[in-house]
């Protein structure tokens, strides 16, 4: 069973849809920008999440905007590893609660580390629900929420590393009716090559933090924004990105 209205990806007119990066980071290459940006530009780990996150809601709200949503289309669930994707998914929710969206959050593996432990105390203190376990059945999934947040594992990170709660999370995912959101690279993907068409993740939207990384070129999906202008503009041009220009005051940019 199914939602009887089905949540449409909206295509509002500063939305472009889907090409190819312009430019895009080698997983060697995102690495070595993060590293920048945390010891020469002396960033916080925690900023950057929080950074990440806040746009990465910002996103969800140009995808689909709130006054186009039926009160269940407004539910979000938010699947957040244990990686720092998952801390930035998880700040993600409370910007999504923050903009009277109505998350909650499922953990398949909750580590321990102050970052995530933090966060996850800010949602709950936010009225956020955490889900005990992540319904087998997709049918429930498709009908209890509007759409799903995949924060579940970053580049370079593969299921067999995360572990087995975080890979069933994905098959589940995979086979889903809702839209999805992938935050930075689909979960599973590699991030050079991207995902095999016929046993990954397949999202509507993809929000590239920073800056694409390569697999994103290999990304079908309807919408692409680019969440990176936190990036100083001296760090843009030493690793050569070309993106778009962030209009007014947005954090994130239509690829």
């Amino acid at each position: 069973m199914h939602l009887s209205c089905p949540l449409q990806v909206s295509s509002p007119a500063c939305v472009s849809e889907c090409v190819s990066p312009p430019f895009s980071l080698s997983l060697a290459e995102a690495a070595a920008l993060e590293r920048e940006l945390l010891e020469e530009y002396c960033f916080g780990r925690q900023q950057l999440v929080e950074l990440c996150g806040y746009a990465s809601a910002v996103a969800v709200t140009k995808a689909f905007p709130l006054p186009s949503l039926s009160r269940k289309q407004r539910t979000v669930l938010v699947v957040c590893g244990p990686e720092q994707n998952g801390a930035v998914g998880l700040a993600c929710a409370r910007h999504l609660r923050v903009f009277e969206y109505q998350p909650s959050v499922f953990s398949p593996a909750r580590p321990a580390d102050p970052l995530h432990r933090d966060l996850t105390t800010q949602c709950e203190k936010m009225d956020i629900p955490f889900l005990s376990f992540l319904p087998a059945e997709v049918r429930l999934i498709d009908d209890a929420y509007g759409l799903v947040v995949d924060a579940v594992l970053g580049p370079g990170v593969r299921p067999a590393e995360a572990g087995g709660p975080c890979a069933r999370a994905l098959t589940t995912m995979k086979r889903l009716s809702i839209p999805l959101v992938s935050l930075d690279v689909p979960s599973g993907w590699d991030a050079q090559a991207g995902g095999d068409v016929e046993d990954a993740l397949q999202p509507d939207v993809l929000v590239s933090l920073a800056a694409p990384k390569s697999c994103a070129r290999r990304f079908s999906g309807r919408h692409h924004f680019v969440a990176g202008r936190f990036v100083p503009d001296e760090v843009r041009r030493k690793f050569a990105l070309r993106l778009p220009e962030y209009s007014g005051t947005d954090c994130v940019a239509a690829l």
